[in-house]
């Protein structure tokens, strides 16, 4: 290989070093590279294609359901951020300023969103006078700032982006009814499109969003086992339409304050992506999201009819509507083998000489590794099947790294030798009380993560306090 040609360099193995494995992929997979700010990344073209075709599928189904975009300043006034109080505090140690605006002074300080539940409320006090009006179903498009102490790629950036849903309803039952409607959304997606299986339930009073009533969780577990939130939806009441005054007549011809909710996820499911999927050789992506599903490779194609025949294969494949692309390059079959198991294309198919002879292409697949022949008149069809096959086999293998690790402790004791030795989710029953939330974190290093729908009767007393337990719980170390 010429000293000039681009060589693909070893990763981390994921068991030496785990976080250095994650920044190893994110960078030489080309998805992020650093900024002159600390905190603030960006987004190279693959890691921001990724982001793409995660908003185009998670848009249209918002879409489907009635929801519509907008978009709203990026600057909210010091004044309109201090009516909702407990929002606020939750938010205050996150938030950038800002003070100048021309060379003056400002008359008031304005923070650069960390969410934009206030604006929203500004807005809708405007626009929302009759039951008529309502529901009103806006969705956001944006990016944040958290001025966050310690930041890693695509996990915890002092900008990111994410959609932020805000909804608001006429009724405390359909505002309800929209809370868990769009988390079932975020659960579909993550398991039907990004392949990752999740834990679906509702966060503890400790652990739920700054203002919210109630905050609804997808938990997912990582390769290391440990906990990603991969998306929330809340529900508000009207504690903010109360703050905000915000009021419609009704049916009855009263004034009432609407019910709302607000639903996000964010770039994090980028890192969940290559934290659940990823291997020692580099990311491994869902099919159905991936900027290239297909890499095709000619082979020896210094011999006559190579390239056409490689061409002729990209040609029919993008005619029903796969993402293909072709490697002419003067690299080594060898490097281009490497170069896309490091991004993780989910299907890689080969021709040469041989094949052309034979009628037939070479298939292989990223998540297993199995060679597949396709005789070229099956082209079309074995490529979906193998695409969709992909898919089935990363959730499969995700499953069962959740599944393995899920543990059952009762004692306090007994669920940190179990995070010490294993880690993964661990189940407890629970009391309910913030005193036993707050020791599981101290002595045995763990938040609670979610309180499952699907509940377990594991006991009868809370393995913290030994009161009667109310419910059972999942703990874990998170991201």
């Amino acid at each position: 290989m010429a000293k000039d040609k681009k060589k693909v360099e070893q990763i981390t193995d994921m068991e030496v070093d785990f976080a250095q494995w994650y920044t190893d992929v994110c960078k030489k997979a080309e998805l992020i590279d650093y900024s002159s700010v600390k905190g603030m990344f960006i987004y190279r073209p693959y890691g921001y294609a990724i982001w793409e075709n995660i908003q185009k599928e998670l848009d249209a189904r918002f879409k489907e359901l009635g929801h519509e975009n907008v978009y709203l300043p990026v600057l909210i006034p010091e004044s309109l951020l201090q009516k909702e109080k407990d929002h606020v505090e939750g938010f205050a140690p996150e938030c950038a300023w800002v003070t100048m605006g021309g060379g003056e002074q400002l008359e008031e300080r304005m923070c650069v969103r960390p969410t934009s539940e206030t604006l929203f409320c500004e807005h809708y006090k405007n626009i929302i006078q009759s039951y008529r009006d309502l529901p009103k179903l806006y969705n956001q498009w944006c990016s944040v700032l958290r001025w966050e102490k310690t930041s890693r790629p695509f996990l915890r950036h002092r900008e990111f982006l994410w959609q932020e849903g805000h909804t608001m309803h006429e009724t405390a039952d359909e505002a309800r009814a929209e809370t868990m409607q769009m988390l079932n959304v975020y659960a579909d997606f993550l398991e039907n499109i990004l392949a990752m299986p999740v834990i679906k339930g509702r966060k503890t009073d400790k652990e739920k969003f700054n203002g919210a009533e109630e905050t609804y969780t997808v938990e997912c577990m990582m390769h290391d086992r440990k906990a990603l939130q991969a998306g929330t939806s809340h529900y508000f009441g009207d504690g903010f339409a109360r703050a905000f005054d915000i009021t419609f007549t009704g049916r009855d011809n009263q004034l009432h304050h609407p019910h709302q909710t607000s639903w996000g996820v964010s770039t994090r499911m980028i890192g969940g992506i290559i934290m659940t999927h990823g291997d020692n050789n580099g990311l491994v992506l869902p099919p159905r999201i991936a900027p290239i599903q297909v890499i095709v490779l000619p082979i020896a194609q210094h011999k006559p009819g190579v390239v056409e025949a490689a061409q002729e294969l990209i040609d029919r494949l993008k005619a029903i509507g796969v993402r293909v692309r072709g490697d002419f390059s003067e690299n080594s079959p060898g490097w281009k083998f490497a170069e896309y198991e490091m991004k993780g294309v989910p299907l890689r198919i080969e021709i040469g000489p041989k094949d052309i002879e034979q009628g037939q292409c070479v298939a292989a697949r990223r998540d297993s590794g199995e060679k597949i022949t396709i005789p070229l008149g099956e082209l079309e069809a074995r490529v979906g099947e193998l695409l969709d096959a992909v898919h089935d086999g990363l959730y499969a293998k995700a499953k069962a790294n959740l599944m393995s690790n899920i543990y059952e402790a009762h004692s306090l004791e007994e669920a940190k030798a179990i995070q010490e030795e294993k880690g993964g989710f661990i189940k407890t029953m629970w009391c309910g009380d913030l005193e036993c939330e707050l020791a599981m974190k101290d002595k045995a290093g763990m938040s609670s993560r979610c309180i499952p729908f699907e509940q377990e009767h594991l006991g009868d007393v809370c393995p913290i306090c030994g009161k009667p337990a109310k419910t059972m719980i999942y703990w874990g170390v998170a991201y």
